[in-house]
């Protein structure tokens, strides 16, 4: 059975951790529940940590002469000073992570959905912003795993924070290794899943792990390290991903049989129409790399990029116009 990295991930604490948001409810996730299981989680409440109770009066972001604030509107107090101050902090502090789940609409940790106000009083929102605290980790880790609980239940969202995820844990291993022989297995069992990704980014990964320059291994790593999160960065097009299942089709064009391609070529166009899931296409290819022994194959983190129990096909619609 294939072993995964354990990622480092910064959690909102009210997601299930602890009652802690400013009604002192917490949030209740199945999905969330479950991979906690597979995860180390570092938990924060920045609201908590600069000193706001729990329960407490809610906060509000607040648009000031083209500069948010954080104000508080029963107290008319501001705490834009210490959440900026916090948030540096923190996020300063941390060890290596590999990404970040975070409470979304929260003036505190939201990453693009928290509301905006012309004014502490009661009024309608202007708009839609990160929060303070959300908004400084996409400027210091914007190339990690970065999402919030409500566009995790979007299934296209979700598969691909989690091959990020993982994929940035296995990576965060070669780093400290700091071994060429570690960064070549890497890249090597990653291949068909950075070519569903990116076919000229995998290219070029492949020319820097080869390092036809001759630079130390730090450099090399670094430089990998830039292009990789590059890859990483967008989910794959439906169209790179069907090229990909054409590569490994190829391993077996001349072993199965004309009835096997013919169902093989026909769940492919089905798949492109959006009528079967691409686990069904995965299934097939990697019952026959079992078959016929392609050991190869039968590494790559294509098939599984993260836990199989992590993997469920539900979709609530939410997040799709907002990747």
């Amino acid at each position: 059975m294939k072993t995964f990295e354990k990622p480092i991930v910064v959690m909102s604490k009210c997601l299930g951790l602890e009652a802690c948001r400013y009604d002192g409810a917490v949030i209740r996730d199945s999905w969330i529940e479950k991979l906690m299981s597979y995860v180390h989680i570092i938990p924060v409440c920045p609201e908590v940590e600069i000193g706001l109770g729990t329960p407490r009066s809610p906060i509000r972001l607040v648009l000031t002469e083209e500069k948010k604030k954080l104000m508080q509107p029963s107290t008319n107090l501001e705490f834009t000073e210490e959440m900026n101050s916090f948030a540096l902090h923190f996020l300063s502090s941390l060890p290596p992570v590999d990404g970040f789940i975070l409470k979304n609409r929260s003036p505190s940790c939201a990453i693009s959905d928290a509301k905006l106000y012309r004014n502490e009083l009661k009024s309608s929102p202007v708009g839609k912003t990160a929060g303070l605290f959300g908004e400084q980790v996409k400027e210091k880790f914007s190339h990690l795993a970065i999402e919030d609980e409500g566009r995790l239940k979007n299934f296209t969202v979700r598969d691909h924070f989690l091959m990020k995820l993982f994929t940035l844990a296995s990576f965060r291993k070669v780093k400290a290794n700091g071994s060429p022989a570690h960064l070549i297995t890497f890249h090597s069992k990653n291949k068909y899943l950075f070519m569903a990704f990116h076919p000229g980014k995998l290219k070029k990964l492949g020319r820097i792990v080869a390092n036809v320059s001759h630079h130390s291994i730090n450099e090399v790593i670094s430089e990998y390290e830039r292009v990789l999160c590059d890859l990483l960065s967008r989910p794959y097009s439906l169209g790179a991903n069907v090229n990909v299942f054409y590569h490994i089709m190829g391993y077996f064009k001349k072993v199965v049989s004309r009835e096997e391609k013919t169902y093989f070529l026909t769940m492919l166009e089905q798949f492109q129409q959006g009528k079967v899931p691409k686990v069904s296409i995965l299934t097939m290819l990697y019952a026959w790399a079992i078959r016929f022994e392609q050991d190869y194959l039968l590494k790559q983190t294509f098939f599984h990029p993260y836990p199989d129990s992590l993997l469920e096909l539900t979709d609530s619609g939410k997040g799709r116009n907002l990747a």
